[in-house]
């Protein structure tokens, strides 16, 4: 396998799972990490992404066996969920998952911190996340909903980076297309912050990039999660096997097949994989009072 090949699954699947890889801020408060993207940029986004470029991963050999425990979802993408699109500078493209949330401006996705937070590089270098756009309802190279820049992104200032597990959380304000707010076009899935009991019965949703689809599919695992908590952290842990790239997709309780929605209460995070790229388990990080002041004001952003 070649080098540049080599990098591109290391950004596409391991740092998806939140490999050790922080990226450059534009700004900083006292309880968040803001990058602001300009004009510019946005635009260079969206010409990065052409169709062919978002399925350079099909029928990849080198990509992660097909899942055993998550399942192709059948039916239509649930409202509000889609794939996110990246490229860690020197240009290595990757991609993770992210949903529609309710919010004032209409236009925030949430994810995960180390989507979008590239972490250093071995020489402690700032790995810049550029060309961030995100497709909701994306399947198989279609955008129904159309492709939505992103014009800033944030995480809180208790995120540490990729190499953390605590808050590993992120918003993202997206343009809107053709006039149209991604949460009117693509619908939102709720978010709640609450104490739950320590078993929660769970639908997790993502574009695992392994061999079976290479990122094209939306997946699904049906699965109980539990929470664990030590003295560095609280997650939500599951048996689910979604390669990655299924980072940032929701985990949703009381989820109704009818309408496709239910309630955010962690996104995956991180996940154990063999040598051969097998995942054997996921978790996501428990929601903070941090984490509740970052959505809480990501229809300012």
């Amino acid at each position: 396998m070649d080098l540049k090949h080599a990098a591109r699954r290391i950004v596409a699947l391991s740092a998806a799972f939140g490999a050790a890889l922080v990226v450059a801020p534009s700004a900083a408060a006292d309880d968040q990490v803001v990058t602001v993207v300009s004009e510019a940029d946005r635009a260079a986004a969206l010409a990065h992404w052409t169709p062919e470029r978002m399925r350079q991963w099909v029928g990849d050999e080198d990509l992660p066996p097909a899942e055993k425990i998550g399942r192709v979802w059948e039916g239509p993408v649930p409202p509000g969920v889609g794939r996110l699109f990246f490229t860690a500078e020197p240009g290595v493209d990757g991609s993770c998952t992210a949903t529609v949330v309710p919010s004032s401006s209409k236009d925030v996705a949430f994810t995960a911190g180390h989507c979008v937070n590239g972490g250093l590089d071995r020489f402690d270098r700032p790995i810049k996340i550029v060309n961030v756009v995100f497709v909701p309802g994306y399947d198989h190279g279609a955008a129904p909903h159309g492709v939505f820049p992103a014009r800033s992104f944030a995480w809180s200032s208790t995120y540490s980076g990729p190499m953390s597990g605590s808050d590993d959380d992120a918003v993202i304000a997206l343009d809107p297309v053709g006039g149209h707010h991604v949460a009117d076009v693509a619908g939102t899935q709720d978010i709640s912050f609450g104490e739950l009991p320590s078993t929660v019965d769970t639908i997790m949703f993502g574009y695992p990039v392994s061999r079976v689809a290479g990122g094209e599919a939306l997946f699904s695992c049906v699965r109980p999660a539990t929470r664990e908590a030590n003295s560095v952290t609280t997650t939500w842990n599951t048996d689910c096997d979604l390669a990655g790239g299924s980072s940032g997709g929701p985990w949703l309780r009381n989820f109704d097949p009818a309408s496709g929605k239910g309630t955010i209460f962690s996104v995956t995070s991180r996940g154990t994989m063999t040598e051969d790229g097998v995942t054997t388990d996921l978790s996501g990080a428990a929601f903070t009072e941090p984490v509740r002041k970052l959505y809480e004001r990501a229809g300012e952003l």
